[in-house]
């Protein structure tokens, strides 16, 4: 399997194809520092105009917590938080249920994502989206104070 190829693919037009490029990596991080090497073409996809390409990249930094022996994380928290921001309410979903995996390797930045995470703007999204976000929330928050 060729690492490389997976990564490109994650840019691809198909979304079940990328989907399971990006499956495929995750699973490789859960296991092997294999794809850490990758974390800035990672850091890079938060910069897109497509908000898929953003979680893709949000995703797979989460996933790489597990090995960020160089704090290339902590260096990088302020431009990998941004996508708590995001216009699409599922960029954030997704974004609040992946900061497990930087809690979980990270403790020093646990206050840092709090902070960030309580301070999403909910007035912005549809009144069917607001309760799903703020569950999210609570229950990122909850994990980071050992509830």
């Amino acid at each position: 399997m060729n690492i490389e190829n997976k990564i490109k693919g994650l840019y691809g037009k198909g979304t079940k194809e990328s989907f399971d490029n990006l499956l495929e990596l995750e699973a490789i991080s859960e296991q092997a520092d294999t794809v850490y090497p990758y974390f800035n073409e990672f850091l890079a996809m938060l910069k897109s105009e497509k908000y898929l390409f953003r979680v893709r990249g949000f995703r797979l930094i989460c996933k790489l917590a597990k090995w960020d022996k160089d704090n290339l994380i902590d260096e990088a928290l302020e431009d990998v938080l941004v996508l708590l921001h995001d216009e699409k309410p599922t960029a954030i979903r997704q974004a609040l249920g992946y900061l497990k995996y930087l809690i979980t390797y990270k403790e020093p930045l646990k206050g840092r994502i709090r902070e960030e995470a309580l301070a999403i703007d909910l007035s912005e999204f549809k009144d069917s989206m607001r309760p799903l976000i703020e569950k999210d929330i609570g229950e990122l928050v909850r994990l980071i104070d050992g509830e």
